[in-house]
């Protein structure tokens, strides 16, 4: 069995340990689905990713793992995905725009270079509001009953993955809140990758949303940081009004699994929303599966 090239990243960190946990496989092109799905499953991380050789008019094309189901499109593993291209010199080391191909379809890329290293911003697949199952949505509010809301009720959101979306009164509904994994998971299984909460922060930390998302029934209770779902929050945010389109804000999350994780939400002036942050490298080494 040939070695691959295997990396682990921090995905939305701005230090290492913080931020989503990413596996990376490179030189995956000879894997199938199946044993792409068993090793997800045994790094039993938020998600893991195989990188391929890409389609015409693509810099990259990858595929994207949970443990337990192959996802379209994922944020943070996107943004690390770009990152692991760059690092491996999959593109040009000093490219400033790339196109992945992914399940969802190709996505374009930006890169921006700092002081403090690479930060990749991936356009996200446009989130749209769909229809629910109404047994689902009650079955939730049942499991959020008694939480101060805001004004955005809970929604199912799709942009490749599916999202319930539910806003909060206020951050320290958001921080505190004590979810009741066995009923997110009944309510969501099969049908959606989990309920994701939101409120608007008081900027003392420099965040201008606080976001936390819950996915049992994927077999994570807790994602650290969800750049899929942070794209949705941001659509409902647009289609409400209460952003416009060129706007950018940042947004906490994290902090409650102990992975205090940024991501920077920006919003074009087509109305697409863009997802980004900065990438730590936390293991270089080589992977037999």
């Amino acid at each position: 069995m040939k070695p691959r090239r295997y990396l682990q990243l921090d995905v939305f960190a701005e230090r290492v340990g913080a931020g989503n946990p990413l596996a990376v496989v490179l030189d995956a092109d000879d894997l199938d689905p199946a044993r792409m799905q068993s090793f997800a499953a045994w790094t039993h991380l938020p998600e893991t990713i195989f990188l391929l050789p890409p389609g015409a008019g693509a810099d990259y094309r990858v595929r994207i793992f949970t443990p337990t189901q192959e996802l379209p499109f994922a944020g943070h593993p996107s943004v690390g995905a770009a990152w692991a291209a760059l690092d491996a010199r999959l593109v040009p080391a000093d490219a400033d725009s790339l196109f992945q191909d992914c399940a969802a379809g190709r996505l374009p890329v930006r890169v921006r270079r700092d002081e403090n290293g690479i930060r990749i911003a991936v356009r996200a697949p446009r989130a749209r509001p769909c229809a629910a199952d109404e047994m689902r949505r009650l079955a939730l509010e049942r499991a959020f009953a008694g939480i101060a809301r805001g004004a955005l009720g809970l929604r199912l959101w799709d942009n490749g993955p599916r999202w319930w979306l539910l806003e909060l009164a206020d951050e320290a509904g958001v921080r505190g809140l004590r979810a009741d994994f066995a009923a997110i998971r009944a309510a969501t299984d099969g049908d959606a990758l989990g309920v994701a909460v939101f409120a608007r922060s008081d900027g003392a930390d420099g965040a201008d949303y606080t976001v936390r998302a819950f996915c049992p029934s994927d077999g994570i209770d807790e994602d650290p940081v969800t750049g899929s779902a942070n794209a949705a929050i941001a659509a409902a945010l647009l289609e409400a009004g209460r952003i416009a389109s060129g706007s950018a804000y940042r947004v906490s999350q994290g902090r409650e699994v102990g992975r205090d994780g940024w991501v920077e939400v920006r919003v074009d002036d087509d109305g697409e929303v863009w997802i980004g942050g900065a990438v730590q490298a936390t293991i270089r080494g080589e992977l037999v599966w």
